[in-house]
């Protein structure tokens, strides 16, 4: 178990040491850290993806894991993606948080003139090489994790289907309703997966902190559930351990404001982890060059505040209001 210590945050513990994952580099698909697992009857096409930030990889122990059980689906096709490899590859337990991409965020390129035009960066390189797993799938399911101790969370975008889904798979995580970062697209915000007229469910988890052994249970309990929903397997297909008991998750969350740095001098005032209700409209909750950053509204949450990624134009937290 190791330990670092982030400028102006607090110390975490690394609870779990980084998967070996050179075993699985190559595949059936042509394409490095690709896998799929396919029967012979019609079906769903579900796609379960870690490692979109280097330094998250709860998920990717998770997907690793399932992997070697060898479970296979029912009908359908379940795809497996290790995103970002170049940016784990750089991990590094003193300076966990430098791996986290190695050009740009790999979460934010996800808009279709970004893909498709000329510019390169290890990100867009990558993002492109996936776009057409990405594309054909009808469930997604994409493996995160937080900067700071958190319950679960599932971001479900604005789409009624992906909150009906996130909240009947009964994880106990907390479904956040937002309409994504002003810095650019997610995956799960990616073409159909964002679009009213269109079919398709996917969902992003944020497990939990890191590196802590929660995250890598919950994420094992929400993959599992995710195929079973998309009914790709069937219970007699788990494997044994990883289906939790049902936890109904509470009222969702809905994000109205999205707090962006404009400066690297951006301070919270208070050691806070995400889902603190501040009672009270206008109350400061931090500093921005010495500017005051309020709530909006009374009884407003606070979802994932972290400045451990900070530089100007990168989301700082979020506001938010239950859905009742």
């Amino acid at each position: 178990m190791s330990t670092f210590l982030h400028p102006g945050t607090q110390t975490h513990q690394i609870e779990l040491a980084a998967p070996s994952i050179s075993a699985l580099h190559a595949s059936s698909t042509g394409i490095d850290f690709v896998h799929e697992i396919a029967s012979c009857i019609d079906g769903p096409e579900v796609l379960i993806t870690a490692l979109v930030h280097g330094n998250e990889y709860s998920g990717a122990l998770a997907l690793k894991e399932f992997l070697d059980a060898g479970v296979r689906p029912r009908c359908g096709r379940i795809t497996a993606i290790f995103c970002n490899v170049a940016a784990f590859s750089r991990f590094d337990e003193s300076k966990p948080d430098s791996s986290r991409y190695v050009d740009e965020d790999f979460n934010r390129v996800w808009d279709v003139d970004r893909l498709n035009e000329p510019a390169s960066s290890s990100e867009l390189d990558r993002a492109r090489v996936l776009r057409p797993f990405v594309e054909r799938s009808s469930y997604l399911l994409d493996l995160h994790s937080m900067h700071e101790p958190c319950g679960a969370l599932l971001v479900t975008g604005l789409l009624q289907r992906n909150i009906d889904f996130a909240q009947a798979l009964n994880t106990g995580a907390q479904a956040i309703v937002d309409a994504g970062h002003e810095d650019g697209v997610r995956m799960r915000d990616f073409g159909k997966f964002g679009q009213q007229d269109q079919p398709g469910i996917a969902l992003l988890l944020e497990a939990g902190q890191h590196w802590a052994r929660a995250s890598l249970e919950m994420a094992r309990n929400t993959l599992i559930r995710f195929l079973l929903a998309s009914r790709v397997i069937e219970k007699n297909d788990v494997p044994q351990g990883w289906l939790l008991p049902d936890f109904p998750s509470p009222p969702p969350i809905f994000v109205t404001h999205r707090v962006v740095a404009k400066s690297m001098d951006f301070r919270f005032i208070d050691d806070y982890h995400g889902g603190e209700v501040i009672k009270i409209a206008g109350t400061i909750i931090a500093t921005d060059a010495g500017h005051p950053v309020c709530v909006p509204y009374d009884d407003c949450i606070l979802v994932m505040p972290s400045v451990r990624q900070l530089r100007p134009g990168v989301t700082t937290v979020r506001f938010g209001h239950l859905i009742n």
